[in-house]
């Protein structure tokens, strides 16, 4: 047996690094600026220590643009490095210094707040430059300032330079296939981006000036230069809301902060949840309940998912449940490392302790707000309907909490939940197989008559629309086995709920039979089935109906939720009322053809009335009602 240790070659190493460290290039300013800004925390975490003497000055971390030599500059005032430590963390790939000064500061104040973890951000930075140049003076008493420089070859030089003020600047040369990284625009689309709420402040500019300092760098004309910013432009908010403590802010503050981060949205959220947690894991945010659309998928994406206040990503699929997504807001961790996978997010502990308690804070947060104020929680139900029937169809715990704030609307403006509204219906809406039938429409101007009958008889009628509405009512009938549900225009309502006493026929079999075969003479016999059903004289002489199974199920299917779309031809029941008066007329007509036009005109209208009289068909309609006037 032989044993031995893989040796990685550096010469290997650094063109997969170049080239394929992010699958995004643009991340290598968010890693050198993490980097700057963890610098700078470190300097406040060293001055309150005692290790570092004297005042610290301005901490900022400086975005510099210079289109004259083609290079980027960042720059900070944070603590430096010695030759030494620059072997140790730049020449040592994927040796963390913030790593290693997070362990040795643990529960020092502000050691939390240091973002790295990896120490290979700063190789991202030949992702897009031929040549980096570190030019560093290290905070250590009778430090010499070094230049360290690479063209992202193994090769490196360190040497000592003139530097007057502690910190570091990164400086790339950036090369020709990144020349998109020279443009202003381009930078600060970014710095908006990843940095819009670091803690330090983010400074953004281009201009070269030349001033009077003998200890200075000169450049190839033996200028003393220096790169400063032309018209400071603070990129970040250093204390963005969900930092502060919920008792320092008030409602004006969140709405701010909403605005903050969606400026292009006008409407002002519902309400908001502020997220405080510091064990058994850490966490902060704000989440924000918006007036959701009737498409869910153009809500979502609008979380913002941040680690030690730099963003991460806007795809939290993997930190909050499915339906969550539908919230706005921020959801900031620091045990959530900046740069990992979807598939770190699915197994990692704190990732799935993290979505069980947002879930918890949600659900406890609504069933809060329907206690202590009912009226202002219905005022705001048609706005949250579709987020809490998502939840309740694809998270369990959710839903068990849900069950007692969800709400059902009738088509009298009243709402009750669920077991209010049975008891409301059980006593006239119970069928004679002791089922409680839910009457129920999606638009209250297209069901007009059905629901006006419905009415007349003492029966209350529901609405329930929306894209999830299919899925919603099975899961209720799924719960309640002793409910159905059943639009109100699926059938007549003799039908709809079936009594034990039933209407007598005026006409004989033969009559209807009769009948029958002269209406199937009139109309699409693939489209109508036509059956006669005893009802009242006041309802209308034929409606058109369509079986409730089969439409839900086309709904579903239509709206990606499964089922038999396509299984079933588009069929509809056209229901003929033998006890109608105009129906018993039609018989004592003698004239075969008249006959037919007149059940031709009942069926016109039953099909206008559900839309479904449409071109050529339509257009006859029209023509022979102008006749008839």
């Amino acid at each position: 047996m032989k044993t031995g240790q893989i040796n990685v070659q550096t010469e290997n190493i650094f063109p997969i690094i170049k080239k394929f460290l992010y699958s995004d290039h643009e991340i290598f300013l968010r890693e050198l600026v993490s980097n700057a800004v963890d610098a700078s925390q470190k300097v406040k975490v060293l001055s309150k220590t005692g290790e570092l003497k004297g005042e610290i000055g301005d901490l900022k971390v400086e975005i510099l643009l210079d289109n004259e030599t083609k290079t980027l500059t960042i720059r900070d005032r944070g603590v430096g490095m010695t030759a030494d430590e620059i072997d140790k963390y730049i020449n040592q790939i994927a040796f963390s210094g913030a790593e290693e000064f997070v362990k040795k500061y643990e529960g020092k104040d502000g050691a939390e707040q240091i973002i790295g973890h990896f120490g290979l951000g700063f190789y991202s930075a030949f992702m897009v430059a031929e040549k980096v140049q570190i030019k560093t003076l290290s905070h250590s008493e009778n430090a010499k300032a070094v230049q360290w420089e690479s063209n992202g070859s193994p090769e490196y030089t360190i040497t000592d330079i003139d530097k007057n003020e502690r910190g570091t600047d990164i400086v790339l040369f950036i090369n020709e296939e990144s020349k998109e990284f020279l443009e202003k625009n381009r930078i600060q689309g970014i710095l908006d981006k990843y940095c819009k709420f670091l803690p330090i402040p983010v400074i953004f500019g281009t201009k070269t000036d030349y001033i009077d300092d003998p200890k200075g760098e000169k450049d190839k004309d033996g200028h003393v230069k220096r790169i400063s910013v032309e018209n400071p432009n603070q990129i970040n908010n250093v204390s963005p809301a969900w930092t502060k403590a919920p008792v320092d802010l008030n409602d004006e503050d969140y709405k701010s902060f909403y605005r903050e981060l969606y400026p292009m949205t006008f409407d002002n959220p519902l309400f908001h949840i502020h997220l405080n947690v510091d064990y058994p894991f850490n966490l902060t945010g704000i989440l924000y309940f918006p007036k959701i659309k009737e498409n869910v998928e153009i809500q979502k994406n609008k979380i913002n998912l941040y680690s030690n206040q730099v963003f991460i990503t806007d795809s939290v699929e993997e930190i909050v449940p499915e339906f969550l997504t539908l919230l706005h807001g921020v959801i900031d961790s620091p045990d959530i490392p900046l740069n990992v996978s979807r598939s770190y997010l699915q197994s990692d502990a704190n990732v799935k302790k993290i979505s069980t308690h947002i879930t918890k804070k949600v659900a406890d947060k609504l069933s809060e707000m329907f206690k202590k104020d009912r009226e202002d929680f219905q005022n705001k139900w048609d706005d949250l309907k579709i987020f809490v029937e998502y939840g309740s169809l694809t998270d369990e715990k959710f839903a068990e909490k849900a069950k007692n704030f969800t709400l059902l609307k009738s088509t009298d403006d009243t709402y009750h939940t669920f077991e209010e509204y049975k008891e409301k219906i059980k006593v006239l809406q119970t069928d004679k197989s002791n089922k409680v039938v839910v009457l129920y429409t999606h638009d209250k101007e297209a069901h007009f008559g059905p629901i006006k009958s419905a009415k007349d008889r003492g029966y209350d009628v529901l609405v329930i629309n929306g894209p999830l509405a299919p899925h919603w009512i099975s899961k209720l009938e799924q719960n309640d086995q002793d409910v159905t549900f059943v639009r109100v225009d699926s059938n007549t309502l003799d039908k709809l709920i079936e009594k034990s006493d039933e209407i007598p026929s005026k006409l004989s079999k033969k009559e209807e039979e009769k009948l029958q075969k002269l209406i199937e003479e009139v109309v699409n016999k693939d489209k109508f089935k036509v059956e006669f059903q005893s009802m009242n004289e006041n309802e209308s002489p034929i409606l058109i109906t369509q079986q409730e199974f089969i439409r839900r199920m086309m709904e579903q299917q239509k709206m990606g939720g499964g089922g038999f779309y396509g299984a079933f031809p588009e069929m509809y029941n056209m229901i003929v009322n033998s006890n109608h008066p105009k129906i018993s007329s039609i018989l004592a007509i003698k004239d075969n053809e008249e006959q037919k036009n007149k059940l031709k005109l009942l069926s016109d209208i039953a099909m206008l009335s559900q839309n479904l009289l449409k071109g050529e068909a339509l257009n006859q309609f029209i023509e022979r009602s102008i006749e008839l006037v």
